[in-house]
């Protein structure tokens, strides 16, 4: 292949895009990921889950790219076979995160919150739930949390219903960190100006492959600035579940991850 005129730079979101919501991910989508990968093609994975707990799904879709985006864009690991896991982390963005939570704390005063830090180690109030969080964290008290620098916040109010926990958010009016929202009342807070797609052009630049070969596809409210990123000169890519914000910035929409939506639209390159 040819890299000045035929490679792509394809971005894979994990939960609800590559892999269904029971955790498994579909032949189609292993085979369309491997066909890809054998053309020459740079596929990798663009995701809010710590590094933990995404470098096993590399070994499930059987690839190994150079780059690896983590944690909404605060961490970017490199390929390297010297490393415990055969990553190393490239670039970690980090941020002091007591001012942001002190200033949610009042507003969710039932919340469960949680800070991840430069090694991928989580602090939690309460336990979350979540297969993406990973198995390195300690349970600790509020003001603990608040001693760590962090690359990613996380905050869950049980207590809220999607559109009432929307409207508490732009009430908090956040500013200086940057910020998305999960399919239920899920919060992700990470460093100001720091996202997925700030990750991905940093990628693209390193890799040196043009706008207009790459592709994004995302499901959440934390692929919004990637999907915008992808499709202003390339292929910003929904899947059909996503929702309406979501939707909006996109180019193209795919069917729904149960549909195989990620084959459907990888099969098209």
């Amino acid at each position: 292949m040819s890299a000045s005129v035929e490679r792509w730079l394809i971005a894979l979101d994990i939960d609800g895009t590559t892999m269904h919501e029971d955790g498994t991910i579909s032949d189609a989508v292993l085979e369309q990921v491997s066909r890809l990968a054998l053309a020459g093609h740079e596929v990798m994975l663009a995701t809010g889950r710590s590094v933990a707990a995404t470098l096993p799904v590399l070994d499930r879709l059987a690839i190994t790219p150079r780059y690896v985006v983590c944690s909404n864009g605060a961490i970017t690991m490199h390929r390297d076979a010297s490393a415990p896991m055969g990553y190393r982390r490239e670039w970690v963005e980090t941020f002091d995160p007591s001012d942001v939570l002190n200033s949610i704390r009042p507003h969710l005063s039932n919340a469960r919150f949680a800070v991840e830090d430069e090694h991928g180690f989580y602090r939690y109030t309460e336990p979350i739930p979540d297969a993406t969080i990973g198995m390195d964290s300690e349970h600790v008290d509020f003001a603990e949390l608040l001693r760590h620098r962090a690359t990613r916040v996380v905050v869950i109010s049980p207590d809220h219903d999607m559109e009432d926990f929307l409207t508490v958010v732009e009430r908090m009016g956040l500013n200086k960190v940057s910020y998305a929202i999960g399919w239920t009342a899920w919060l992700d807070i990470a460093p100001d100006g720091v996202n997925k797609a700030t990750a991905m052009e940093r990628v693209r630049i390193e890799l040196g492959i043009p706008r207009e070969r790459v592709m994004a596809v995302g499901d959440g409210r934390n692929d919004i600035d990637m999907l915008t990123w992808a499709a202003l000169h390339g292929r910003g890519v929904a899947m059909g579940e996503s929702p309406d914000d979501v939707l909006a910035v996109s180019n193209e929409i795919t069917a729904h991850v149960t549909g195989d939506g990620l084959a459907l639209v990888l099969a098209t390159l």
